[in-house]
């Protein structure tokens, strides 16, 4: 009516079309302070004690190479412990728990978070190991035929092509020969590995393997999983009272109320040297998952906003120590 009209150009979308993406606090560095077995226990504080001995030169090392890595500025540091409930149940947290912290503090240590190994599988009814697998992008080998069925149906992954299996093969009849497996993008000799995710061989009910999980672990410690957008397995208060079953703690417990963000930018972890071949294990697995491009994208720009170098890759952010445990082997 003789007055100026503002043309307003607007583009609506279902609000389910971009889901909101968590962004979790992190830290610069998640220090592992250990990762016993069942059996470990047996020596009681003495022998947790002794664990956190060797662990502390370590871990005060981690510390300073942290503290040079961001210059003036103040570190955030947070450590954690992991505790291996899944394989069998074992003692009851309301008397390890206190020993734990107990033999941690004798070494100069405190345990800011208390990780159960179960809670990789399954956290606050999300099947956390699922989401890693659905995450899966098998790497092809070269000269791959197609011919073994994908690691989701049988549960191996490998970082390579494997020895084909000597036999008839082929419409001419035609006998293969064995042939060596080869590492991808090896260094002029593969070091080739053949990982098992999980078997099915009680009840048919999957049960996840210890590097599997070991994977899952180290993907909660860089903040790189979510739910639906959500954080998974988020860190829980201490209760009063620590409960009799390990299954009746959250998966996650933070024991220290001032502790630094427990996922970080990089992680550390303090292993006794049995864990190696695991952790060779982990790096394979990790190799292969395909993180969500926009979880990615937010630790990448909140690293480069606070002047922190980050690899591209998720296994060059993670270093180990291995020390010498003086106990036996023991595997899941």
């Amino acid at each position: 009516m003789g007055r100026a009209v503002m043309a307003v150009d607007a583009t609506f979308r279902e609000a389910s079309a971009q889901p909101r993406v968590e962004q979790l606090p992190l830290s610069h560095v998640s220090i592992e302070l250990g990762h016993l077995y069942m059996e470990d226990y047996a020596a009681g504080i003495d022998g947790l004690r002794a664990n956190f001995q060797r662990v502390a030169p370590w871990v005060e090392a981690a510390r300073r190479a942290c503290q040079q890595s961001i210059g003036d500025r103040r570190s955030r540091i947070s450590t954690c412990f992991l505790v291996d409930d899944y394989f069998g149940p074992f003692g009851s947290p309301r008397l390890i728990v206190p020993d734990l912290i107990r033999a941690a503090a004798d070494a100069g240590l405190e345990i800011d978070y208390l990780g159960r190994e179960s809670g990789c599988a399954s956290a606050d009814g999300v099947p956390v190991a699922q989401l890693v697998e659905d995450q899966l992008v098998v790497e092809p080998a070269p000269t791959t035929d197609g011919s073994r069925p994908p690691a989701t149906e049988v549960g191996w992954l490998s970082n390579g092509q494997r020895s084909p299996v000597p036999g008839q093969g082929g419409a001419m009849g035609v006998i293969s020969q064995w042939k060596p497996p080869v590492e991808n993008a090896a260094n002029r000799h593969s070091i080739f590995v053949d990982v098992e995710l999980w078997d099915e061989k009680y009840d048919s009910a999957r049960t996840w393997s210890c590097p599997f999980l070991a994977s899952v672990w180290q993907l909660l410690r860089l903040g790189m999983l979510r739910n639906l957008g959500e954080g998974v397995a988020v860190p829980q208060p201490r209760p009063d009272e620590l409960p009799e079953r390990w299954d009746e703690l959250p998966a996650l417990l933070k024991l220290n109320p001032s502790a630094a963000p427990f996922s970080a930018y990089r992680t550390f972890s303090v292993l006794a040297n049995r864990f190696l071949p695991v952790e060779h294990a982990v790096r394979t697995i990790l190799g292969q998952v395909n993180v969500t491009g926009v979880v990615a994208a937010q630790v990448a720009e909140r690293a480069d906003r606070e002047g922190v170098t980050l690899p591209p890759e998720l296994v060059e952010r993670i270093e180990y120590a291995f020390v010498y445990s003086g106990s036996s082997q023991h595997w899941h």
